[in-house]
């Protein structure tokens, strides 16, 4: 009798993923378990349990918790902050549309899990200073730097007014900042939905009015009459 010839076992599926795909899996992972839990409280073990990969295997990518977390912030905040970058570099328009296209660009951060690290690292600053200047260094300032040399262009061009350039900075980015923090803290418990669309419109329409110099006209369509208008119909349509 010929002995049943024996089979080697099947992998599952997540053991042969392709090596290539792991780092991003893995990131993925742990931009669920920091949003969930904070980093803090955060595990490796939680998020090698998410990501379907062993801690050791982990490991082979990362060497601890916050360097994992340092490359979740650069995949998911730096890496479009350098597409703005790039953005504006490549561009010879206006400075007025150039800061529109900035604005919707990261608008489109908002409803993704990445628009769940400014809280996170917000709330874990004081007991990870570390982490909070790495975010300022690396994301916050880059950031800042970006807006800052679109503003400044629009002044040396006489498109914008002569106004506060380092102050300007924060206007243009605050609503930004101000949905993502809400998004991930009072959003669940308000009655009232943000907007964001609604937010981002009026945020360009109150900014470049107050930025584009006398005899110069916001060219953009999310600043025009109808795009302002279109919220405040639907928020009557609501209440009756």
């Amino acid at each position: 009798m010929t002995a049943a010839r024996s089979h080697p076992t099947t992998p599952s599926t997540r053991w042969r993923r392709r090596k290539e795909a792991r780092p991003a899996e893995i990131l993925d992972a742990a931009l669920a378990c920091f949003t969930e839990r904070g980093f803090a409280a955060t595990r490796l073990d939680d998020v090698a349990k998410r990501a379907g990969i062993t801690k050791g295997t982990l490991y082979l990518y990362f060497p601890n918790k916050e360097e994992l977390f340092k490359e979740v912030v650069r995949q998911a905040i730096v890496a479009n902050i350098a597409r703005g970058e790039a953005l504006v570099a490549e561009s010879a328009e206006p400075a007025s549309v150039l800061l529109e296209r900035l604005i919707h660009h990261w608008a489109q951060l908002i409803p993704t899990p990445a628009s769940a690290i400014p809280k996170l690292v917000i709330a874990e600053a004081g007991n990870f200073p570390d982490i909070a200047r790495f975010y300022v260094e690396e994301a916050v300032n880059r950031g800042r730097a970006l807006i800052r040399s679109v503003i400044r262009k629009g002044v040396a061009r006489g498109e914008f007014r002569a106004v506060d350039v380092e102050s300007g900075t924060y206007c243009v980015i605050a609503p930004m900042v101000l949905a993502m923090l809400w998004r991930h803290s009072l959003a669940p418990h308000d009655r009232e939905p943000l907007d964001t669309a609604a937010l981002v419109d009026t945020h360009l329409q109150l900014l470049l009015r107050g930025l584009v110099s006398d005899g110069r006209a916001a060219t953009s369509p999310a600043t025009s009459h109808a795009a302002a208008d279109e919220p405040m119909a639907r928020r009557k349509g609501a209440s009756r």
